[in-house]
């Protein structure tokens, strides 16, 4: 919808024109004198109303997380890149893709608005695919030989980038692995609690020892 037409259709216009109308009707009873006092009053009631509408708000798309499309990215982006990058910047875009991929199965353990499962998402639907792209739309020989920053090639420039995005993703990873790993230690301590240790394993608790 157009910006006129979404104006046209706001309560702001809705409001700001009944009230106008009022003034027509007002005028026509002879009640708001000769030409242009009408005029100014029907202009200033529009203006009140106008000014006095709510608001419409703007409808927010969400940033659902969807594991699907999630694959789909990282699979477009990682067929993109063969025989076109260097091998160790290939490495590197496959190693981000495998993290990725393995921390699918943990996203209903991260918690409400999480960061790390934002960065997640876009990691595989924005950064990681814009990071190679932007590189890709160069000539062969300007990306690996141009000097284009701080003394650095379009290759430098991306592979320092690959390495924030594998590094970050690695962060996160790990947060979520020795989550894992607290939970087993926890589970293993109230096994201990609740069975005991014997030499041969776990042991029945104490009241069914012996029975039968």
């Amino acid at each position: 919808m157009s910006p006129v037409l979404r104006y046209l259709v706001s309560p702001k216009n809705l409001i700001g024109g009944a009230l106008a109308l009022l003034g027509l009707v007002l005028h026509l009873f002879g009640l708001l004198g000769p030409f242009p006092v009408w005029v100014l009053v029907v202009v200033a009631l529009y203006a009140v109303g106008a000014l006095l509408g709510p608001r419409r708000r703007p409808q927010v798309a969400k940033d659902t997380f969807d594991p699907q499309e999630i694959r789909h990215s990282l699979d477009h982006t990682y067929q993109m890149t063969h025989g076109r990058l260097p091998v160790d910047a290939q490495s590197r875009v496959a190693r981000i893709r495998a993290e990725i991929l393995e921390l699918l199965p943990h996203a209903a353990e991260f918690p409400p608005g999480s960061q790390d499962l934002y960065v997640l998402r876009r990691m595989a639907v924005d950064y990681l695919p814009t990071t190679i792209e932007a590189y890709l739309a160069l000539p062969a020989t300007y990306a690996t030989e141009r000097v284009v920053q701080d003394g650095k090639t379009p290759l430098q420039v991306m592979n320092e980038q690959l390495e924030l995005l594998d590094s970050k993703m690695e962060e996160i990873a790990e947060a979520v692995h020795r989550r894992d790993s607290d939970r087993l230690l926890a589970n293993g301590l109230f096994l201990e609690e609740r069975f005991g240790r014997t030499s041969g394993g776990l042991a029945l608790p104490p009241d069914q020892r012996g029975a039968g």
